[in-house]
């Protein structure tokens, strides 16, 4: 059955970017979703790179309606069933796999795999893959590489994932093989840790007026 399009589509092109979020904490995941959201980014991307991440989902999922929560980094089967399991709503890989496609082959839990090469893109085209990320965009290429893709992939969108600033943003938006991109600079580091929500609440309202 391929990529679950149907769910995923309206998440990625719902908001022009996407937080992607490291976060230490799960005590911090339900004030920062409630703050994104505040300010027009529902759809939050948290990274299984802390042993907070499933809680932090399960979190959100629970106590936060209006949270779109998925989550990212996961490298296997095994990760995407316990992503799912937490209340994840959409999962982000950095890369694909058949054990992830078949993992998430008709699942109701929409998988975005990163793809970069054309082969990889190719392959992805091939188990029914049209929406991907593209990770990491920065090292990778950027938006000339993007640029190059959108036209022997015409039926590709990708969400560009590493690297992107609200310098380049715009930029990464601008082409007409992207949808959304990812970012984490709207949720920096040291205003989850302090708790400042108002200040996340402005960046979010900031990224959200992109594109």
């Amino acid at each position: 059955m391929g990529q679950n399009v149907a769910a995923l589509a309206p998440i990625m092109t719902g908001q022009p970017v996407i937080p992607v979020i490291v976060i230490e904490d799960a005590g911090k995941a339900v004030p920062l979703a409630r703050a994104l959201a505040a300010g027009g980014l529902p759809a939050v991307e948290i990274t299984l790179r802390t042993e907070a991440a499933l809680d932090a989902i399960e979190a959100i999922a629970s106590e936060v309606p209006e949270a779109v929560v998925g989550a990212g980094t996961a490298l296997n089967a095994k990760q995407y069933e316990a992503c799912r399991a937490a209340g994840a709503r959409f999962v982000v890989s950095p890369g694909f796999t058949p054990e992830l496609a078949e993992a998430a082959d008709g699942a109701n839990v929409p998988l975005l795999p990163g793809c970069v090469t054309s082969s990889e893109i190719m392959a992805a085209l091939e188990e029914g893959y049209t929406h991907l990320k593209f990770f990491p965009a920065g090292q990778a290429g950027g938006v000339a590489y993007l640029k190059a893709l959108a036209s022997p992939f015409s039926a590709v969108r990708f969400c560009p994932t590493g690297g992107v600033s609200p310098d380049n943003a715009g930029d990464y938006l601008d082409l007409p093989n992207v949808v959304c991109v990812g970012g984490s600079w709207v949720a920096p580091k040291e205003a989850v840790a302090s708790g400042d929500w108002d200040r996340i609440t402005a960046l979010a309202k900031e990224a959200a007026g992109l594109g």
